[in-house]
C-alpha cells in the first residue's frame, strides 16, 4: 500500500513542479530546442511503473524503461490539454478509412507540391490525427523531389510559416492516438524536414516510441531504425537504439524481409556484439537467395557501415554484383568500392569488372567522377590498366579542362600504380605538365612539392616546375608548413632523381641538404629467414661473396647483395688469374640486389612493383644491380625457400638442367 501512495504523491509533485515549466507557456514554439531554454538544467528522471513491468516481460524481454527530457509523463500532458484545446484540435475519433472517403482533404494533400502549401492546406482543413502524420509525411516527400537550393529554400520557408508551429501542436497533442507505422513515419518525416533533435515535439515522439516499441512491428521497427541513425546521441535517442539492439536479438529468426534486416544492421553499427554480428551473418546468409541486386549492393555497404567482415556474404554479394554492373549508378559504385576499402575485401573478377564496365561507359562519366573512382582504385592497389589507358587519351585530347585538384590527383594515381603508358607515355606526361605551369602561380609551395615528386616517380623532369621548386622563396614558404616527415621524404626523392636519372636540364640544379633532413631508415632489422635461405644457396657455390643488410646511396636499404662470376666469364676468370692478370670487378662479376618486398608493394594480383618500389629498381639498375624481388609467400617453407632463392639467383642452373 505504501509504495503506491508514494508514488502517486511522487506523481503529483512532478506535475505541479512541470507547470511552472517553460514549456507550458502557450506560445512556447514548438521546434526550440530544449538546450536553448533558459530553464535550470536537470537531470533526465528515469520512470518505472511498477504495475506495468510484470505484464511488460511476460510479453517480451524488453523492460518498459522510459527516459523524460523533463519531469513529466507525456500521457499526462496530453490528457491535461485536450480538455483546453480548440475544438478544431480535439482528438477526432472518426475511423480514418471513413474520412479518406468523405474528405476531400487527401484530393488536396496529393496536389501540394511544397512543405508551405501542405501548411496552407491545414489552414483550410482541419486535420484528422491520421492527417497529421500524412501531412508530415507528405511534406518530406515534396522536398526529397528538390533541388539542393531550392529545398533549403522550401524549408526556410516552411519554418518561417506561422501555422507550423500549430501543426506540430497538434502532432504532439495526438500522438498517443497515431497508429506504430504512422508514429515511427511521422517521426521520420519531422527528423528529415530539420526539426531540432532536441525539440519538444521530437523528444515526445521519442518517449511514445519507448512506450510502444514492444508492440512494433517488423515494418515500424524498419522505420525506427531509419530514423534513429540519423539522430544525435542523447538520453532518449540512446534507450530506443539498446531498446531495439534488445528486440532485434530477440525477434531475429522471425525477419522476413531483407531490407528491414539491413536497416537493423545499419542501426546495430559497429557497437553491436561479436555473437549478434555472427547471428545476423547467419540470417543474411540464409536469406541470400531473396537477395535483389540493389539488396547485394546494399549489404556490402552495411556491412562496411557495421565494420563486419564475413567472407562468405562479400563473395556471394560481390558475385552477384558482377552478373549485374550495368546501369549501376556513379554514388552506389563510388559508395561500394569505399565499403571494399573500408572492409579491406579485393576481389580480382569483380574489381576487373568495374574496371570494364566504366571503361565501356567512360563518355557518360564526368571527369569528376572518374577522377573519384581512380583514386579509389589506388587506395585498393588495384591497378586499372583500361581505364588509365582510356582516361589518358582524354587527357592527351583535351588537357586544359584539367583543375588544379585534377592535375594532382591524375599524377598521384598514376605515380602510385606506376602504370607505364608506353608509346603515349612522353605526351601523356607533357599535356600534364603543360597544364600545370600554367597553374604555377596560383600553386602553394605544397602543392608544387607534391606535383614534382609525381613527376619524378614516373621519370619525368619538367624544368619550370623543378626551377621553380628548388627557388629560396619556395622552400623558405616549405619550411613553415606541415607534415615535416613527408615533406623531407619528398625532397630526398626528387634529389635522388636528379642526381642518378640525370634529366637533361637547360641548367643543373641540387636540392639543398637543409629540406631533406636524415634519409638514414630508422630500423636495419634483418629478415632471418630470407638471410638463412641465401647463407644455404651459398654455401656451396664458389666465386660468390653475399653482403646483408647494404644501404645504397643513404636510402636504399638491400636485404643480401650477392656477387658471382658472370655465367660466361666464370671459365675466363679462372684462366686470367693462373696468368697473373685481373680484370675489372665491374666488367668480370654480376651484382644482384635481393630485396624482401611485402605484398603491399605489388599491384594486387599482380607482381607489377607500385610507385616507390618502381622507382627503387630504377634506381638500382642504373647504380649497376640486377633487382630480385622476394615475397613472404615465397619463404613460407625451408625447402621452397631454398629452391626459390636458387632459382632467383642462379636462373642459368635451371636452364643448363632442363
Amino acid at each position: 500500500m505504501s509504495v503506491w501512495v508514494t508514488e502517486d504523491v511522487m506523481r503529483l509533485c512532478l506535475r505541479f513542479c512541470s507547470r511552472r515549466s517553460l514549456w507550458q507557456q502557450r506560445n512556447f514554439p514548438m521546434t526550440t530546442s530544449i538546450k536553448d531554454t533558459c530553464f535550470p538544467s536537470q537531470q533526465l528522471a528515469h520512470i518505472w511503473d511498477p504495475r506495468k513491468s510484470q505484464t511488460s516481460l511476460s510479453k517480451s524481454v524488453i523492460s518498459s524503461v522510459r527516459f523524460y527530457s523533463q519531469d513529466r509523463s507525456p500521457s499526462d500532458e496530453v490528457e491535461e490539454t485536450k480538455s483546453s484545446l480548440p475544438s478544431e484540435v480535439q482528438f477526432d475519433e472518426t475511423p480514418s478509412e471513413l474520412r479518406q472517403t468523405v474528405s476531400p482533404f487527401y484530393d488536396h494533400l496529393q496536389r501540394c507540391a511544397s512543405p508551405s502549401a501542405v501548411l496552407d492546406l491545414t489552414c483550410l482543413y482541419s486535420p484528422s490525427t491520421q492527417q497529421i502524420s500524412n501531412c508530415f509525411t507528405h511534406m518530406w516527400s515534396t522536398t526529397k523531389k528538390m533541388s539542393e537550393e531550392q529545398r533549403h529554400y522550401e524549408l526556410q520557408l516552411m519554418f518561417d510559416h506561422p501555422d507550423f508551429d500549430t501543426l506540430l501542436q497538434k502532432a504532439m497533442n495526438t500522438v498517443g492516438h497515431i497508429p506504430n507505422d504512422n508514429l515511427t513515419y511521422c517521426l521520420l518525416s519531422m527528423v528529415k524536414l530539420g526539426v531540432s533533435h532536441r525539440s519538444r515535439v521530437v523528444e515526445t515522439y521519442l518517449r511514445t516510441c519507448q512506450e510502444k516499441l514492444n508492440s512494433f512491428d517488423e515494418k515500424s521497427l524498419s522505420v525506427l531504425a531509419s530514423c534513429l541513425e540519423h539522430m544525435k546521441s542523447s538520453s532518449n535517442v540512446d534507450a530506443l537504439k539498446e531498446g531495439v539492439r534488445l528486440i532485434v536479438e530477440t525477434r531475429l529468426p522471425g525477419i522476413e524481409t531483407v531490407m528491414a534486416l539491413q536497416t537493423m544492421m545499419r542501426l546495430l553499427g559497429k557497437d553491436a556484439p561479436k555473437d549478434l554480428k555472427r547471428k545476423l551473418e547467419k540470417k543474411a546468409l540464409s536469406m541470400t537467395d531473396q537477395f535483389s541486386p540493389p539488396n547485394d549492393q546494399h549489404m556490402i555497404i552495411t556491412m562496411a557501415t557495421m565494420g563486419f567482415y564475413s567472407k562468405p556474404l562479400l563473395d556471394i554479394c560481390s558475385e552477384k554484383i558482377t552478373d549485374n554492373l550495368h546501369g549501376i549508378s556513379f554514388s552506389r559504385l563510388y559508395k561500394l568500392l569505399q565499403s571494399y576499402k573500408e572492409l579491406r575485401y579485393r576481389d580480382v573478377i569483380l574489381l576487373t569488372s568495374i574496371v570494364e564496365y566504366v571503361t565501356s561507359t567512360l563518355d557518360k562519366w564526368t571527369n569528376k567522377q572518374v577522377l573519384l573512382i581512380l583514386s579509389v582504385f589506388e587506395d585498393l592497389a588495384f591497378c586499372p590498366d583500361a581505364l588509365m589507358e582510356a582516361y589518358a587519351e582524354k587527357v592527351i585530347a583535351n588537357p586544359d579542362i584539367l583543375t588544379l585538384k585534377d592535375l594532382l590527383c591524375i599524377l598521384k594515381v598514376y605515380s602510385s600504380l606506376a602504370y607505364d603508358l608506353k608509346h603515349q607515355r612522353q605526351q601523356f606526361l607533357d599535356s600534364l605538365s603543360q597544364a600545370l605551369s600554367s597553374y604555377l602561380p596560383k600553386m602553394s609551395g605544397l602543392m608544387l612539392l607534391k606535383a614534382v615528386y609525381y613527376l619524378c616517380l614516373l621519370g619525368h623532369f619538367p624544368s619550370a616546375l623543378l626551377e621553380q621548386l628548388l627557388q629560396s622563396s619556395t622552400l623558405e614558404q616549405l619550411e613553415g608548413s606541415k607534415f615535416l616527415k613527408s615533406r623531407e621524404r619528398m625532397f630526398q626523392t626528387v634529389d635522388l632523381c636528379l642526381r642518378l636519372d640525370r634529366p637533361p636540364l637547360p641548367q643543373p640544379l641540387t636540392v639543398p641538404t637543409s629540406v631533406m633532413g636524415d634519409p638514414t631508415p630508422s630500423s636495419l632489422s634483418v629478415n632471418q629467414q630470407l638471410s638463412q635461405g641465401l647463407q644455404s644457396v651459398l654455401s656451396n657455390e664458389a666465386h660468390t661473396v653475399l653482403q646483408e643488410m647494404v644501404l645504397v646511396e643513404n636510402i636504399y636499404l638491400i636485404d643480401g647483395i650477392v656477387t658471382k662470376p658472370l655465367p660466361n666469364q666464370t671459365s675466363g676468370t679462372e684462366a686470367s688469374s693462373c696468368a697473373g692478370v685481373e680484370g675489372s670487378p665491374a666488367e668480370s662479376s654480376q651484382r644482384i640486389a635481393v630485396i624482401y618486398t611485402p605484398q603491399s608493394g605489388f599491384c594486387y594480383g599482380t607482381s607489377k612493383p607500385r610507385g616507390p618500389l618502381a622507382l627503387k629498381i630504377r634506381h638500382l639498375k642504373i647504380l649497376g644491380y640486377t633487382p630480385v624481388l622476394v615475397t613472404e609467400q615465397e619463404l613460407q617453407s625451408d625447402e621452397e625457400r631454398t629452391e626459390t632463392l636458387r632459382g632467383l639467383i642462379f636462373p642459368e642452373h635451371k636452364r643448363s638442367k632442363t
